[in-house]
């Protein structure tokens, strides 16, 4: 089994930013992929960005250039800046670990962008 562990969601105006980070614990594998998908009321969960454990990211149009994905494999962690939010972006989040052998969700945390 995979726990993870989510924080730094929360309330913020349009333009402004915040940094979610997600902390991997139990069984990791050394190959795994580490990100964050969001989801609104009746829609599906959508990929936001993710990144291997070998440094490559993948991210959704809407996030390119606005969001940062990061993670440290030390700490099986990964993180993501989001700039420049938008009312939009308000969903919550989910942290998602995937490897061979299954996939994972966070509980998620709700991120709120007023306008």
């Amino acid at each position: 089994q995979v726990q993870l562990e989510e924080s730094g969601g929360g309330l913020v105006q349009a333009g402004g930013s915040l940094r979610l980070s997600c902390a991997a614990s139990g069984r990791i594998l050394r190959i795994n992929n580490l990100g964050w998908y969001r989801q609104t009321p009746g829609n599906q969960r959508e990929l936001v960005a993710a990144m291997t454990t070998g440094g490559t990211a993948s991210y959704s149009d809407y996030a390119k250039g606005r969001f940062a994905v990061s993670r440290d494999n030390a700490k099986n962690t990964v993180y993501l800046q989001m700039n420049s939010l938008k009312p939009e972006d308000t969903a919550v989040y989910y942290c998602s670990y995937s490897d061979s052998e299954g996939n994972y969700w966070g509980q998620g945390t709700q991120v709120t962008v007023s306008s």
